[in-house]
């Protein structure tokens, strides 16, 4: 299981591996140094091209307690947060794209969802494989979308800190009504910053967005820092380089929400060699078709495959 030191000190390259069928995969940049802050699955800038060094066997994700709660989330629900006054301006559309990528994320044309199924909570510590114990990521069939809010009423901090980020997903679970912790096992507050902020320090601090989890008296929420990752330009945060501007927030946000899913409340879910389920396959991207549109899923990892995967 990742620590919070070593899931922001963990060398962020991942392994390289070909694509299944006729989905189309690519390599990119060199890996550029991890950040210094203490978050999970805090994904390069630039991912790398290097094989892991890591053996399948060490990349092998077990769960780190035995809990019932936190561990996954069974029923993943997703809710936008599209922070601050500033999204009276998105000119790369990142508000409908992201919107768009999860209403399409169910059902049997989303074989890239289904991956997260062998992954499970309420078993023992340590456990690699589910198999029929324990209570099963699910998956969607139907949106995982849950809700969208434009919080506009003021402008977001120019330099939000992350224990800002944390209050906005509190403010976020009131707005939903996810006020008890019933409802906040399977929320997930991905905070979308708008173009021109720098939410922890983005881009300077070396990651394209973290997850985490945070205190509050709705419960422990779940949440993700996501940053206006078209501002940096195409090719950052996705091995693609054909130059399309929204390929790296979709590769981001589905490496932040698999992991959010598969270790819910960090890090006592799924962990391995080379970290979270998405920290593992950094350098495998595929673009997927799904009902609502094409676009970058990045790879997970499976343990029933014993590899980085982009369909389960």
């Amino acid at each position: 299981m990742r620590t919070p030191l070593k899931a922001a000190a963990h060398t962020l390259t991942a392994l390289a591996l070909a694509a299944l069928g006729t989905t189309a995969l690519a390599t990119g940049a060199e890996a550029q140094p991890a950040p210094a802050a203490a978050h999970f699955g805090a994904k390069p800038l630039h991912p790398g091209t290097t094989p892991r060094a890591a053996t399948a066997s060490g990349n092998t994700l077990s769960v780190g307690t035995n809990a019932s709660q936190g561990v996954v989330s069974p029923t993943p629900k997703v809710y936008l947060v599209f922070w601050g006054s500033q999204w009276s301006s998105d000119p790369a559309g990142v508000a409908p794209d992201m919107q768009n990528m999860f209403k399409g994320l169910y059902g049997s044309q989303d074989t890239w969802g289904t991956i997260l199924s062998q992954y499970c909570e309420g078993v023992a510590k340590g456990t690699t494989n589910c198999g029929t114990k324990g209570i099963h990521v699910q998956h969607p069939a139907s949106s995982p979308l849950a809700g969208v809010w434009f919080d506009k009423a003021a402008a977001a901090p120019a330099n939000a800190t992350a224990a800002q980020i944390a209050a906005e997903a509190g403010k976020a679970a009131a707005h939903f009504g996810n006020t008890t912790q019933a409802p906040n096992l399977n929320a997930q507050y991905v905070v979308v910053s708008a173009t021109g902020t720098h939410p922890d320090g983005f881009p300077n601090s070396g990651f394209c967005a973290w997850h985490d989890k945070t205190s509050s008296s709705y419960g422990t929420l779940a949440y993700t820092n996501l940053p206006y990752i078209p501002d940096t330009g195409a090719g950052a945060c996705t091995t693609f380089t054909d130059g399309r501007l929204l390929s790296g927030i979709e590769s981001t946000e589905t490496h932040e929400y698999a992991e959010t899913v598969t270790d819910f409340w960090p890090s006592i879910g799924w962990n391995g060699g080379g970290g979270e389920i998405g920290d593992e396959c950094q350098n495998l991207d595929a673009y997927v078709k799904l009902s609502t549109g094409t676009f970058d899923l990045q790879g997970l990892w499976s343990n029933s495959a014993n590899k980085c995967v982009t369909h389960g």
